[in-house]
């Protein structure tokens, strides 16, 4: 279903412009958008395995990751994508105060997920573990600390969407924001499921 489709479903006004592809302007950006990123992360991913591969005497300071708070990490974004796939199908039934629930818990999972990221953060300076001590804690860094940078632009996406939620003006010419604001939530995800293997079980 269309963007538009899905606004007049929700008794949304169509007010994003149609491109010649057929795609809404707001939902083609996204996508390129997301392109630039998926390249971005690529490279860092590809850096990190580079590296990796050309050292077979990794440093062993692997050890001190928390494999169980970055399962449960994991599973709290899940659960995100869930709840907001959940916000989204509210929104099409035009259910906007369900749709404020789930928009809602995705962005309080959000915050979960950096609490426990702040925790190992924290952990990890306790023990004078930084991210100039070897090449793995600067390639852990630096690919966490990216990602939760987009985490934290996903959170401000999600409460910016969320505020339309209490103005039935706002919602009817904004709400399909919503749909943009999960194909980027999903993208953050994405991210983390392959970080999650690579830097702590592989």
């Amino acid at each position: 279903m269309s963007t538009a489709a899905h606004a007049l479903s929700a008794g949304h006004a169509p007010s994003h412009a149609e491109t010649q592809t057929g795609i809404p302007n707001g939902k083609l950006a996204m996508w390129l958008f997301l392109a630039s990123e998926v390249m971005f992360f690529t490279g860092l991913i590809g850096a990190y395995i580079i590296l990796r591969m050309s050292n077979p005497a990794w440093p062993g300071s692997e050890g001190h990751l928390s494999v169980p708070m970055g399962t449960i990490n994991t599973l709290v974004l899940l659960c995100s994508s869930a709840t907001i796939v959940f916000a989204l199908s509210a929104a099409g039934r035009n259910q906007i105060a369900t749709t404020r629930k789930w928009l809602l818990l995705t962005i309080v999972l959000g915050f979960v997920f950096l609490g426990i990221k702040g925790t190992e953060y924290a952990a990890k300076f306790h023990h004078h573990i930084y991210p100039s001590t070897n090449v793995f804690w600067s390639c852990y860094f630096g690919m966490t600390a990216f990602h939760a940078i987009h985490v934290i632009a996903g959170i401000i996406f999600n409460i910016w969407v969320l505020m339309y939620t209490f103005s039935p003006r706002l919602w009817e010419t904004r709400g399909h924001r919503l749909e943009l604001a999960g194909l980027y939530w999903h993208f953050v995800d994405i991210v983390w499921i392959f970080l999650f293997p690579l830097v702590y079980l592989l």
